[in-house]
Formats: structure tokens, sequence, C-alpha cells
């Protein structure tokens, strides 16, 4: 069974390595391998992926991780993982810890350039009073809302605080008082002295400190005093020498204020900013906001469950990092917001386990069929393929006997002309076995039906038939007194909508069909070792991962990773 290992760029096993992208550069790229050429930066690449450690990553990071880790890779540069741990009321201890994980499962290695944005507050505080003593920056009596209300419109300037003239050595003192505690939340805050009346509100005396009384996860009760995100972000891009900020398109805006830090501030290096278009995926939503909602709502079982578009999510469902990596890759990096169709995902998790996900045996919605001409006691065990895609797969023993089951579904009593699975009277194939016949069909007192009694032809041990009748049904099967039980389950979209936001929102806009798990389904002998995060292929029922939290010995659960076809009919168009 595949397993959930860390493949590493540098030792994916898939057809797509990390450098293929290089063959055809996108538009980030060709902006490095110019300045590359021109010796920009002496020549040096460094990037970095800084998330604030407030929730968990989920697909849209993933695609950001493989952008930065992959143009280091490919230009003999450097990859700095950095928290932007600036929000002390948000940010926890559990979330970077689960970032490194899935940072690390991706296979972006960060070598020992782990760093937080917390481990500069003493320099942007040092800084900050730089502002202040050029003039500017002043710290600032309005409220939030006053602020917001002095801040103007799109199309009218904005006021100047009352504040905005305060003296050099006033603002001064306030700041260090500020700093000391003094004052309560929201009483003061600092801010820059840059443009009231600039076409870019970012740059309309935007804010750098603000009091909070919080313990922060890594510098405690040190401070209570947290510097704003666009003061903090720059500033540790110039420390850590990174010579490529490259950032989501919603941060474009963002970018004049950047240059602008970076302009009048005695900082060591000077990074400049890209951005390309985020991540949009059909039936999901990305916001981490929104993806806490549906976890503290109880709409989800966690951050982890297999229907969100989280990192851990999308592991526990069985995705592989070889296959976010190629959707990824496909998908291409571009200068303009899009939407990408699910399917375009589903397609390359298929494409992957297809190569790499051993064949099994699991009959979920199982129906009894007793073969009367077996002999009684005796068990077979038949030779069967791993994986026609890899002939290093091998091949298992899976016992054949006189009961056995099947699905429900394999079986029409009334089936119509073009049902090319068993009905009274006909005749299919089971995988890897024989053909059997349909005789007799036994019912309850409720009139449903329990039992298929049939007859086997000894003759077509190869599933052919000698006399050369044609049989066009296979079904999958397993042995009755081998079976081992498990829970099943099958996820949908958690959402209805493509686009969840439509409508009444996101919350109106719930799968409530998103999940059906199924229980007292029965699996082929070979599955009772699995092991959570085991990756198989149910034969004709789709892909499935052993649960990484419920799968234990005694307990078998798997989860539904991808049907075996899209059944949209979109994939060709897509995928090209």
């Amino acid at each position: 069974m595949t397993r959930p290992e860390d493949p590493g760029f540098e030792n994916a096993t898939d057809s797509t390595d990390a450098t293929d992208v290089a063959k055809e550069r996108d538009f980030i790229r060709q902006i490095v391998a110019d300045d590359v050429a021109a010796g920009r930066n002496g020549g040096r690449v460094h990037t970095r992926f800084p998330p604030e450690p407030n929730g968990y990553l989920h697909i849209g990071h993933a695609k950001s991780i493989h952008l930065n880790y992959g143009i280091a890779q490919e230009f003999g540069g450097k990859f700095n993982l950095r928290f932007d741990d600036t929000n002390p009321e948000t940010e926890e201890t559990e979330y970077v810890e689960s970032i490194m994980r899935d940072v690390r499962w991706l296979g972006a290695n960060w070598e020992d350039r782990l760093f937080y944005a917390s481990d500069y507050f003493d320099t942007l505080y040092a800084w900050a009073v730089h502002l202040i003593e050029h003039g500017k920056a002043y710290v600032c009596s309005l409220s939030e809302d006053e602020v917001r209300a002095y801040r103007g419109t799109v199309t009218e300037p904005g006021r100047p605080s009352p504040d905005r003239d305060r003296p050099i050595a006033e603002s001064l003192a306030m700041f260090a008082r500020m700093r000391a505690g003094e004052f309560p939340d929201g009483k003061y805050t600092l801010r820059a002295k840059i443009d009231m009346a600039h076409p870019n509100m970012k740059m309309r005396d935007p804010l750098l400190y603000r009091i909070k009384h919080a313990s922060h996860h890594r510098t405690g009760d040190k401070w209570c005093i947290y510097p704003f995100y666009d003061f903090t972000h720059g500033q540790s891009d110039a420390i850590e020498g990174i010579t490529h900020s490259i950032c989501t398109l919603e941060f474009e805006v963002n970018r004049p204020l950047y240059d602008w830090f970076i302009q009048n501030l005695p900082v060591p290096h000077e990074p400049h900013q890209y951005e390309f278009a985020r991540l949009n995926l059909s039936y999901t939503i990305m916001s981490k906001r929104k993806l806490l909602q549906l976890v503290r709502d109880g709409h989800v079982s966690g951050w982890d469950d297999p229907r969100l578009p989280t990192i851990c999510g999308l592991r526990r469902r069985g995705y592989t990092p070889e296959a976010i990596r190629e959707f990824n890759q496909r998908i291409g990096v571009a200068k303009a917001d899009s939407t990408v169709d699910y399917s375009l995902l589903e397609w390359a998790i298929r494409d992957h386990l297809n190569r790499v996900a051993p064949r099994v045996m699991a009959v979920l919605r199982p129906l009894k069929v007793v073969l009367t001409n077996y002999p009684q006691g005796q068990v077979e065990q038949l030779t069967c393929v791993n994986n026609p895609e890899d002939p290093a797969a091998g091949t298992r023993q899976v016992p054949f006997a006189r009961e056995l089951w099947i699905e429900q579904d394999d079986f029409r009593e009334d089936a119509p002309a073009k049902f090319f699975r068993l009905r009274p009277g006909g005749e299919v194939r089971l995988k890897h076995a024989y053909l059997i016949r349909c005789e007799e069909v036994v019912k309850n007192e409720r009139g449903e039906i329990v039992e298929l009694r049939c007859t086997y032809d000894p003759a077509t041990r190869s599933g052919e038939a000698q006399d050369g009748r044609k049989v066009k049904g296979t079904l999958h099967w397993v042995s009755c007194a081998h079976a081992v039980e498990a829970e099943v389950r099958l996820y949908d979209h958690l959402f209805n909508r493509p686009l969840p936001e439509e409508g009444d929102g996101f919350i109106a806009n719930l799968n409530p069909a998103s999940l059906e798990a199924l229980r007292g389904c029965k699996l082929e002998p070979s599955l009772a070792a699995a092991r959570p995060g085991d990756r198989v292929q149910f034969l004709r029922n789709g892909y499935f991962c052993a649960d990484s939290e419920d799968c234990r010995p005694g307990k078998l659960v798997f989860n539904r990773t991808a049907t075996l076809k899209d059944t949209w009919a979109k994939i060709a168009a897509l995928s090209g």
C-alpha cells in the first residue's frame, strides 16, 4: 500500500519533477531569471513563505509554497519559512506546529532558516523610532472608527489627524510610554506620515503600531504594543536578505507602502515585491476566517476534516504531495484571478494514485452470493495483480470460496437491456476468478433481496469461457468467510454551489449530503493490516485512504479520496 511519505522536491517520484516547470517559465520565474542574468542582488535568489500562524494551511498556500520553494531550487537559491506573528490574540503554537508539518509534508525544506517576525520586534521598534525622529511618523489619538472616517474614500481625499503635526519629541515620549504599558488598548496608535490625499488609500498615514495588552505565543508579556502586518512584512524580508518577495494579487495595492518603508528605513537589503493570482477553487472557500467558522460552529469535524481544502484535510482524505504539486504545475502562475475547476485537482490525484496505489477488492453495500455447485469447505488462493501500471508491485493471494459478497448495485432483478452486470439467468465474470450464473433470487419477508444462488463454471478459472461465449460484465467480490469489516466514508463537495459565496452565503450553501458513512463494508483480508495513511484503489469504487485518526487494529476506517472517473466530463478541456 502506498504510504504518505515526505517525497521532497529533489526526491519526487512522480512523472513531473519540480524542475520541469522551468521548461516553460511563468512570468515570475522569468523576472527571477532576468534578475539573475543582470546580476541584480549579486546574482542571489532568496525566497520565503511567510504565513501568519492564525489557522491551518490550505491548498492555496500550497501553491505559494511550491512557487517560492521551486524558484529557490531552480535557481540555486535559498528558501526561508517565516511566521509573520504580529497578532497575539489570534495566533497559537498549535498553528505554528501544523504549518511546519504541512510545509515539510509538501516537500519544501527550509533547512536551518526558520524565522519569526517576533524575532525582529526590537529592530522594528527601533525603526519606528527612526521614522518618528525623521518626522515620518507620529502618535495618533484617533479611535479605530475615527481613523476609518478620516481616511476618506476612493473618490475623496482623507483628512489629517489632529495629531499629525504632534512635535517629534512628544511623539517619541508617548511612543516610549506606549511600550511601557502606561495606556489601555486602543488609546493611541503610531502612524506613518505619508499623504492623506494619496489615490492609494493604503498610503494615507497607515497604522504602524497598536496597543494590545496580550501575551504573545513566543515573547510572552514582554510587549504590549505590536506592529501591524504592513510595517512588519517588508522589513522582515529586508532583514533576512530576501530578494524576491512573492505574494498573491490582493497585496498589489500594498506594494507602494512596502516600497515606502524600504526606502525610508535603514534596512540592510532592499527586496522587491511581486504578485501573482491566488488560487480560487470551485466548491471551496479559501478564507482562514471562514474555515475557522466552519470548524468552531461544528459544520465539520475539525481542521483536518477531509471535506476541507486544508493541507491536513487533503492529507487525511488521501491526497499526496506529488498530486498537489502536479496540480499546481498544471494550473500555472497567472497575473489575473480566476477560478479553477475542482475536477482538475481530482484528475491530479487520480493520475498519481493510478500509478502507485495497489488494487484491492472491497464491497461497500454487500449482497450475498452462494455458489451452489462449489464444493463445501473448499478455499482457493487466487493470484491477483497488485497494480497493472506498476510491474514491480507484484501480486497477492486472495481467497475464493463458496459464499461471496458482491455489490447490491451489481444485481438487478428487472434489468434493462444494456445492464451488463448480474441478472436472473444472466452470467458475469468475477474478477481474477470464474464465470457465474444467477439461478435463484432469495428474498426476506419484506420482499427485499438478501441472497443470490448461483452456479460457477469450473472451466473458466482464467475468467474466460472455453466454448467462446462472451460475457461483458466483470464484478469485484470478497469471500464471506475471509472478509474483514470496515467503515467507509464517501465524501462529496462541502458546498452545493461552485461559488459558495453566491446566494445567501457559504453557510446556506453547505451540502447536507457531503458525507455518507457506510458501515459493515466487506474488504478482502489483505486489508486487515492496513495502517493509517495507506492508500489503495478499491476496484470499481475509487481511490481510498485508511483514516489517519480513526483507523487502527481491529477497526478499519477508509475515506474515499476520489472516484475512478470524472463525472463532470470537463477534465479533457481542463488538462488540454
